[in-house]
């Protein structure tokens, strides 16, 4: 594996992977963007990033893509302090609680972005920077003709693989059978990632990801839970 993987196919420009169901932020969502942005947030630029000049030190960088209201991201960056965490959001509202239970504890190892995920990874992170990623509990877009806006497909395992150290770790997890398979599927045939477990299965639950409200709601309607664990080949 190298790390001059072609750009992605131009229709991961165009098709998005969420849709901006905004609700209204509260007063404190709000008051954290006014008061915490410039310490955690990195305004989208188009050009690559120091992230050892942002966190003010070298340590493996790991991203979530899509980290909701931010509880499981909290949670692991307290918990491990030796690593940085990148986190890329779209909804205000959950970027915002996140940023004021980061400022409540005085957080060191965390930046936010409020922007696409593909344009981050395309743009803002160079290749060879990421230790591991996770997307966990991403939109299913479980009707079929929805289900190309899901965002693990072929092109974008590929672009993420671009930007992963050697050795790097990718972790997926959905509550949703189907997605589960198709994401099963998407990365048994993906060239550079390996299962981390064995050949085509899934994963116990790893340690370091928490039970979030999320995936409470998710068993109590009687879904299932499945992990995925892909390391560079």
């Amino acid at each position: 594996m190298t790390h001059d993987t072609p750009a992605p196919p131009e229709r991961l420009r165009r098709i998005h992977s969420f849709v901006l169901r905004e609700g209204r932020m509260t007063p404190a969502q709000q008051r954290a963007f006014d008061e915490h942005w410039a310490r955690f947030g990195i305004d989208y630029s188009g050009t690559a990033q120091d992230f050892a000049a942002r966190f003010g030190r070298r340590a493996p960088l790991v991203l979530e893509i899509g980290f909701g209201n931010g509880e499981a991201l909290a949670w692991a960056s307290e918990h491990d302090p030796a690593r940085d965490y990148l986190g890329v959001e779209v909804h205000g509202p959950g970027v915002g609680r996140l940023m004021n239970a980061l400022a409540a504890r005085d957080a060191r190892n965390v930046r936010l972005y409020r922007h696409d995920a593909v344009e981050v990874l395309e743009h803002e992170i160079a290749p060879g920077t990421l230790a591991e990623a996770r997307i966990w509990f991403p939109d299913p877009w479980h009707k079929k003709r929805h289900n190309k806006r899901r965002i693990i497909q072929p092109g974008f395992v590929a672009l993420l693989a671009s930007r992963m150290a050697p050795g790097g770790l990718l972790h997926l997890a959905t509550d949703w059978q189907p997605y589960a398979e198709h994401m099963l599927a998407t990365m048994e045939a993906a060239p550079d990632w390996r299962n981390a477990v064995a050949p085509g299965q899934y994963a116990e639950k790893p340690a370091w990801r928490i039970e979030t409200h999320f995936e409470r709601r998710g068993l109590k309607l009687g879904h299932g839970v499945w992990d995925l664990l892909y390391s560079m080949k």
